[in-house]
């Protein structure tokens, strides 16, 4: 899902900075190609941002799904307790890149401009959009791990669950009935 952002991020960096569309709106003279170290500054940066942001999602939906076994409540769940956080920090990283749009070297205005498209359409289209609906077509097959890593995060602690009432081996003996392929 990161890389549907940053490929857009890319074909809009093509698009206004190489072919030279907003050239007059952003004050620059179009090179008529890319700087080769942007796409790669961009997706060192991106990679990172959009995975905390993967994190969270994730970790919200796993914890109601551990704790309820029905995916798609988890899934809404998950979603209503981050979206807020996520839009929140989308909003302050598009106004930091975007700011680097007032740069005087193309290159820096470049990178800000293609990295607040980038935030903007992975906290709005793919986090909020295309992860949550993904999940829910995937169903009981989101939890689905192989069998030594499934026996090893047990072993570890992973998989341990807190109820509202402590008892955690009925919350596993729940996930392991709701998810396929969970008894080997």
């Amino acid at each position: 899902m990161t890389l549907l952002s940053i490929t857009a991020s890319f074909g809009a960096l093509v698009w206004i900075f190489q072919e030279g569309n907003l050239s007059g709106l952003l004050d620059f003279e179009p090179l008529g190609y890319t700087v080769a170290g942007n796409p790669i500054i961009m997706f060192c940066v991106l990679f990172g941002l959009s995975m905390d942001y993967e994190v969270v999602l994730l970790s919200r939906i796993q914890e109601a799904w551990r704790r309820t076994g029905d995916n798609a409540a988890s899934v809404a769940e998950g979603l209503a307790r981050t979206a807020r956080m996520i839009t929140g920090a989308a909003l302050i990283m598009i106004a930091v890149f975007a700011a680097f749009a007032l740069a005087e070297v193309i290159t820096i205005k470049s990178i800000g401009v293609g990295m607040a498209i980038a935030v903007f359409i992975d906290a709005t289209i793919v986090r909020v959009l295309l992860v949550p609906a993904t999940m829910r077509l995937m169903g009981r097959w989101n939890w689905w791990a192989p069998g030594p890593l499934r026996r090893l995060t047990d072993r570890l602690g992973f998989s341990h669950v807190e109820t509202s009432d402590g008892d955690a081996d009925r919350a596993s003996d729940a996930e392991r009935r709701a998810a396929p392929g969970l008894a080997g």
